[in-house]
């Protein structure tokens, strides 16, 4: 796999056989470039895009990473030019990435890039989007980008992604998440006196989220791509499973799959996967000192859900009770 600071395997559970099966790789850009690198990476393209004459000699071909409502507040000056060794470092973590690709397409194992802060992810979008295309060929994409609703411009990046992507014959595959870093971004934002990038209100990060949900599964329906809809809300897996068939996508295929951390929305998982839908837990690995901090997070996005999980708890009692007398027996 990685080594990462909070690494994370996305897992394929057979609620039958009760057998794990690995159904992504999933890497942080971060594990692989330093953080520093990543916010002046971020910084030039983001300069980039405010004076499209700005030049940047070691930029590969890549896909839209901003729209016109993209936050762009993080680079208040003209950034200096990569170093000779800033240069040297990037080019050594392009070289570990798509090692991390080409090793995907050998196993025919999607590769699913997560997200981080609005500081840092026009980079990690730069390397994703430049993998793609490289690697994603036919019908299903191997490079998988992420996109957190809960930032304002999520669905125009998407749509101007796609549009690009299909415009070059290149297949797309997205993860839709909520988003993680709420109060580090609303905090950023009003230090430096910019309204915040999240949307105002939990119900329009609902909306958004379920905008994007319905736009993809309309765009993979009759074409190639595929979409990871990693949503603890039981609300918004119900739309998605209904608009799916609809739109008559297969229940079980690699075109579109649910994901929910593993421990969490257990109840949500059942009724998707007992539906035929393919559904997928993360399992966070590594010390719990660095892991620690990619659950809490988990936990802030998912207040509401861990308010109502008795159900869930219901389950869990029920598996535990089962596996003791498993046990004695």
């Amino acid at each position: 796999m990685m080594n990462s600071k909070d690494g994370t395997l996305e897992l394929e559970w057979n609620w039958n056989k009760r057998l794990f099966l690995v159904s992504f790789v999933i890497v942080k850009i971060t594990a692989i470039c330093p953080m520093s690198l990543l916010e002046r990476v971020s910084d030039l393209l983001r300069w980039q895009k405010k004076d499209p004459s700005f030049k940047l000699p070691w930029m590969q071909d890549s896909l839209p990473i901003f729209s016109e409502s993209s936050p762009l507040y993080h680079t208040r000056k003209r950034p200096e030019p990569l170093t000779q060794q800033e240069e040297s470092d990037l080019e050594l973590a392009n070289q570990r990435f798509l090692e991390l690709c080409e090793k995907c397409v050998q196993a025919n194992i999607p590769l699913l890039v997560d997200a981080e802060h609005t500081s840092v992810q026009p980079a990690i979008d730069y390397f994703t989007y430049a993998a793609a295309i490289v690697h994603n060929k036919g019908e299903n994409p191997t490079v998988f980008g992420t996109i957190q609703t809960y930032l304002k411009d999520a669905k125009e990046r998407l749509l101007l992604t796609s549009k690009a992507a299909e415009k070059m014959g290149i297949p797309m595959g997205f993860k839709l998440v909520r988003g993680a870093y709420m109060s580090s971004e609303r905090k950023l934002a009003a230090d430096l006196g910019f309204a915040s990038p999240i949307h105002n209100s939990i119900m329009d990060t609902h909306k958004c989220f379920n905008d994007c949900t319905s736009f993809m599964l309309e765009k993979i329906a009759d074409g190639p791509g595929g979409v990871v809809l990693a949503t603890h809300n039981i609300e918004s897996g119900k739309l998605a499973a209904a608009k799916a068939h609809e739109l008559g996508i297969g229940k079980v295929n690699h075109k579109m799959e649910f994901a929910q951390l593993y421990g969490m929305s257990e109840a949500l998982s059942f009724g998707l996967s007992n539906a035929g839908f393919q559904v997928s837990k993360y399992m966070p690995f590594g010390p719990v000192e660095t892991v620690m901090p990619y659950l809490l997070r988990r936990a802030e996005e998912n207040r509401g859900v861990l308010a109502a999980s008795g159900f869930d708890r219901k389950l869990m009692r029920k598996e535990l009770v089962r596996r003791l007398r498993a046990a004695v027996y």
